[in-house]
């Protein structure tokens, strides 16, 4: 059979797999067109102010319907961000100060946060982290590298723990990214030692692929980037925070000034594409997670080494290849450019970037740069030498490159 036939036969065993996706999707499309109706959004809220951004109706009418989505007492949301790594800082730095301990419960984090904590890095980077301010921190370490340890967890949680750290996605890691159950418990265990300890979830990459958000499986704070699920591939830049309203006010004095916090900063005319951007996100994720399952399918058949597997419940739009060598990552990676819409002509090299230990491949040929709800490729040149694949901003983008990856495997 050819890569289209071969692909054709994929979906016809996926229909299963594909109706449950597109049923959540129809519930998120539901759950946010009521956010947008209970909180009248309207042309007014589309314009913009200048200067300091005061009295910005269009940015108060935002923040409360990501609040309603994620079903949060309040919410902020602000091209502001640079990045999710930023939101993710503010959130920490924020509402953790001298003296105060933070613990993660899967393990190493991300590796831009390992910076941001001060568990990696150059001095000057350390001495501005968390740990540099005198935070302290520790982490539960995997259990056969894999699994959460929730022993461990109640172990180390007591009454001295501030702030625990849940990372709902896999980041440059082998270990399963985290379902809502597994937050869920998580959350209990913590509190079960600690009702004063805030939860608070990394939920890039995690949005709108299940019909619960970790708010509602117990967390305290979420938060995560415009450029990934919920800014529906449109949204140029910026970030979010939500969660109780007093760990809310904090992450913005942190963005902004204590003093200012939410009711400064102007948005510069991004508020239509953000509102818009939040309504396509359902449908954008449902077919970003389509493709994955179709590309866990493929690979699987085709002899690569991929998870999750096709039939396993998603909690995020990532789908690693282990490869245990570098040259067919990064010729996975060349790949995957060379079907970019934007720079598809362009040759990704490993490279360091900054916030990475080890030189990374990126392959991202996006509308918007270092977007990752569209489709793109990356991994750290380290081993096992895994390609993380994520995103399509829709289902046709994913099947075409994944015919054009078999076309290439089987010349081989």
């Amino acid at each position: 059979m050819n890569s289209k036939e071969i692909i054709k036969q994929a979906e016809k065993s996926l229909v299963n797999e594909f109706e449950i996706i597109e049923e959540i999707r129809d519930f998120n499309q539901e759950k946010v067109l009521n956010a947008f109706i209970e909180n009248k959004v309207a042309p007014e809220h589309f314009y913009t102010v200048s200067g300091y951004g005061h009295d910005d109706l269009g940015r108060e009418v935002l923040d409360k319907v990501f609040a309603d989505v994620f079903k949060a007492e309040k919410a902020l949301v602000r091209i502001h961000f640079a990045s999710g790594t930023h939101t993710l800082a503010c959130c920490l730095f924020g509402n953790l100060k001298y003296g105060d301990k933070l613990i993660s419960a899967a393990g190493a984090p991300y590796d831009t946060m390992q910076e941001v904590i001060g568990t990696a890095g150059d001095e000057a980077v350390r001495e501005d982290s968390l740990i540099g301010h005198g935070v302290l921190y520790d982490e539960v370490p995997l259990k056969n590298g894999t699994d959460i340890d929730f022993e461990k967890l109640e172990q180390m949680v007591d009454k001295t723990v501030k702030m625990v750290l849940i990372q709902r996605s896999k980041g440059y890691s082998t270990r399963k990214s985290l379902s809502i159950e597994t937050i869920e418990k998580i959350c209990k265990t913590v509190k079960s030692k600690n009702p004063d300890c805030i939860c608070f979830v990394d939920n890039c990459y995690g949005e709108f692929v299940d019909t619960k958000e970790p708010l509602e499986a117990g967390a305290d704070l979420i938060g995560g980037s415009l450029i990934k699920n919920p800014g529906g591939g449109i949204v140029e830049a910026g970030g979010y925070i939500a969660g109780k309203a007093k760990y809310v006010d904090k992450c913005a004095n942190r963005l902004t000034a204590p003093g200012i916090g939410c009711e400064g900063g102007a948005m510069f005319n991004q508020h239509r594409l953000i509102f818009q951007g939040l309504f396509m996100a359902p449908s954008v994720v449902c077919d970003a997670v389509k493709g994955a399952v179709l590309a866990a399918k493929i690979f699987e058949e085709t002899g690569f080494d991929s998870s999750p597997k096709y039939y396993e419940k998603r909690t995020d739009i990532i789908q690693n290849i282990t490869f245990n060598s570098p040259e067919p990552l990064e010729h996975f990676c060349r790949t995957i450019q060379a079907l970019s819409p934007v720079n598809g002509y362009v040759t990704p090299i490993p490279e360091y970037v900054p916030g990475y230990e080890d030189p990374v491949i990126m392959a991202g040929g996006t509308f918007i740069e270092g977007s990752t709800i569209e489709l793109s490729a990356d991994g750290p040149m380290r081993p096992p030498y895994v390609a993380y694949m994520q995103g399509g901003l829709n289902y046709a983008h994913v099947k075409i490159a994944l015919a054009k990856i078999l076309d290439k495997v089987n010349n081989n």
